[in-house]
């Protein structure tokens, strides 16, 4: 989160010039914290207090101690090891028990400022080595009936290094206290309106960040900390609620029939019948194409519900309008899957799609290129090849993009130059988004849901196996291998471990040949050392039936679509995340015939593996299963979203602070709803810290 500075320089002031830190110190904060400004510094809130009045007794330390204050007399102090490895040692002894204190740095003036027999008040954080507790660089200071013992302190994130260098956490306590010395409450001006202030019952902006450094009282903390995670989300949704109003004053192709090309399909070609859900999504579709704005929908659909089919018909929508449609992938398994899928289901209707990817040359690129720029080619699937420049379309109406968070901004934008007006987007994504999460990374989006499966499928059942069943599990995929069905065998790849991996995966493979002799059954494998072509070749068996048994790696994850199979075995399902083994298991389950999903473990198990393994057996609901990754995880490692600066929050958390997330985005729209430019005088400072975070921030606007 950022402040706002209106002009005032005293917050840009380079962090040096603050009392207690010079050029030395400076450099640390800057490289190790990334403090550079005494604006920087304000915004390095504490993550915790600590009661200083309160007098821990060494012999209640526990393995749940972390930070604690001790009072006792200082024995044993001195020197031990040689070089760097030298280090001042001294033992804390209350009337209860005894501490071990450790020094690294600057051990010459801690010695001069200690004497053995004193008595101290000791604090640090207490960690437990060779069979004793003790604390490295503990902050010392000698204590008698005079001594004044401060309440509650602030604790800060820090690193290893500064500590090192003398600068703990009473340090920055110190300088913190010399910064609200220069900086006063002009310097922190109020952002949000005062109605929404009152309204909302938010305390004051300088009180906020004051009482996150120095709370006079819990409640002051509670208030402050209340405060400014409501800012930060009220930011955000301030930020995607404007997006939202440039894609409603944004002019798009207008699709006002519903032709012959959607007509035939629907009636005579459709392989099955369409989902309410379908339906509904469609429906949207055409509302929205119909407009003469431009559409920007995210269409969620978990693995196998149907959402090729809701593309396809919304390209014919294109088609019957006189326009052009693309399907753009980010893997070529992925465009050659749709591709193939679209093909088969246009073959009888005599309308061509093509495949377009890095792969394609000679005449049949040129071919394909030449039929895109003279219209004779409505249709295309392909890869990040389709925003290359030599590929120009005559009149490109819609682009559907698969997977989108693996494509970039820039790359995406791309597409959008191929007309005179950007085409209409149907975003899609098999990864299911939790609804907090899709309200901050996609809030300037339309959102349409498939939530039925096809019918005829069946849910699959789920079960967890230890190595000990391996015998049993194996008899039973025969059982299912006899019927004529199909399975996979998937291993877990982990790139610092890719050597390992290999090897644990040829063994498999191996034994998988011990359980299943090759004059019954055929085994193919496919794993990322392969040629391509070999890759291919195998996935190819085992798509046409040829193979009954695919052991992998989790190359399939995407990409794979054999409704005969009916396995999947995931070996050592511990070592896979929650989203991981969901989408593994969406690939079994695409016919009519009962399938299972089977998560092989070792004998010993962690508690966050079992806690993801119990997910997985109780919910096939992806979006059941991706609420309960969003809050195992964090929303930065599901999403990637840490590397990619789009939830750069301080203190709020989507997932804990739901209702304040919830809260701002009606506030939000109530805001813009009566000031969409925020042109009125008490929506300025708003305006401004908007114009700050723009310019750092990377949202997820796709056109």
């Amino acid at each position: 989160m950022c402040g706002i500075n209106n002009g005032t320089s005293i917050l840009e002031s380079p962090i040096e010039f603050l009392k207690g830190v010079g050029p030395m110190r400076g450099e640390l904060l800057r490289t190790e914290l990334g403090i550079a400004t005494f604006e920087d510094l304000l915004y390095h809130f504490p993550y915790r207090y600590f009661d200083r009045s309160q007098i821990t007794k060494i012999a209640a330390v526990n393995g749940l101690t972390e930070f604690a204050q001790f009072a006792g007399i200082l024995i044993n102090i001195g020197e031990e090891g040689d070089g760097r490895k030298k280090r001042l040692t001294a033992t804390l002894y209350d009337d209860t028990r005894r501490i071990e204190l450790v020094w690294f740095q600057n051990i010459n003036w801690v010695k001069k400022s200690i004497t053995e027999g004193e008595r101290y008040i000791v604090f640090g954080k207490v960690a437990h080595y060779g069979g004793y507790y003790n604390i490295s660089h503990p902050e010392i200071e000698a204590w008698n009936s005079d001594t004044n013992i401060p309440g509650r302190q602030p604790v800060y994130s820090t690193t290893e290094k500064l500590r090192l260098r003398g600068i703990t956490n009473r340090s920055f306590a110190k300088i913190t206290q010399s910064l609200f010395e220069k900086v006063k409450p002009h310097d922190i001006p109020e952002i949000l309106p005062s109605a929404i202030l009152s309204q909302y019952q938010l305390c004051n902006r300088y009180s906020a960040i004051r009482w996150l450094h120095y709370p006079d009282t819990e409640h002051h903390e509670e208030m402050a900390r209340y405060r400014m995670k409501w800012e930060e989300l009220f930011i955000s949704q301030i930020l995607i609620g404007r997006l939202r109003l440039q894609h409603t004053i944004q002019r798009g192709w207008i699709f006002d029939k519903v032709g012959g090309a959607f007509n035939t399909f629907f009636n005579h070609h459709l392989p099955f019948q369409l989902t309410g859900a379908q339906k509904r999504v469609l429906k949207e579709i055409r509302q929205d194409t119909a407009t003469g704005r431009q559409m920007n929908r995210l269409l969620q659909g978990d693995v196998g519900s149907g959402k090729t089919i809701v593309a396809l018909m919304s390209m014919l929508l294109a088609l019957d309008n006189g326009f052009q449609a693309c399907i753009m992938a980010p893997t070529e398994i992925l465009a050659t899957q749709h591709f193939n899928s679209i093909s088969g289901l246009l073959e009888e209707m005599g309308i061509t799609i093509k495949l377009l990817t890095g792969n394609i040359k000679g005449k049949e690129r040129k071919a394909i290129l030449a039929g895109l720029a003279d219209g004779s080619l409505s249709f295309v699937a392909g890869t990040h090849a389709l925003i290359e420049d030599p590929v120009i379309f005559k009149n490109l109406g819609l682009a559907v993009i698969d997977e989108q968070h693996r494509f970039g901004v820039g790359q995406r934008a791309k597409l959008w130059k191929k007309n005179e007006l950007p085409p209409h987007v149907l975003v899609m994504t098999a990864t299911p988004i939790p609804r907090t999460l899709a309200m901050t990374l996609y809030g300037d989006l339309e959102v349409s849901v498939i939530d039925e499966l096809p019918p005829g499928r069946q849910e699959i059942k789920t079960v967890h196996r230890r190595d000990t069943a391996r015998a049993k599990v194996m008899e039973f995929m025969r059982h299912e291998i006899d019927k004529g069905r199909q399975a996979y065998i998937v291993y877990p790849l982990i790139e610092e471990s890719e050597k390992l991996d290999y090897e644990s995966l040829m063994q498999g493979y191996e034994q998988v040949k011990m359980w299943f002799s090759e004059d019954r059954y055929r085994t193919a494998m496919v794993h990322g050392r392969m040629e391509a072509e070999l890759k291919e070749r195998n996935m190819a068996r085992f798509v046409k039936g040829e193979a009954n048994i695919l052991v992998a790696t989790t190359v399939i994850e995407v990409g794979v679509n054999v409704p005969n199979a009916s396995v999947m075995l995931l070996e050592s399902a511990e070592r896979f995340g929650l989203s991981q083994m969901h989408q593994l298991r969406g690939r079994v389950g695409r016919g009519a015939e009962q399938s299972y999903c089977i998560l092989m473990t070792g004998s010993k198990v962690g508690e966050e593996s079992v806690k993801r393994i119990n997910i997985m057996v109780s919910t096939t609901d992806g979006f059941k299963i991706a609420e309960e990754d969003l809050a195992m995880r964090g929303p930065g490692d599901m999403y990637g979203t840490k590397q990619s600066g789009v939830l750069k929050f301080k203190l709020a958390d989507i997932v804990h602070d739901s209702a304040i997330l919830e809260e701002t985005r009606h506030a939000a729209l109530a805001l813009l709803t009566a000031d969409p430019r925020l042109e009125l005088p008490q929506h300025q400072g708003l305006k401004t810290t908007l114009r700050n975070h723009a310019s750092q921030s990377h949202w997820a606007k796709i056109s």
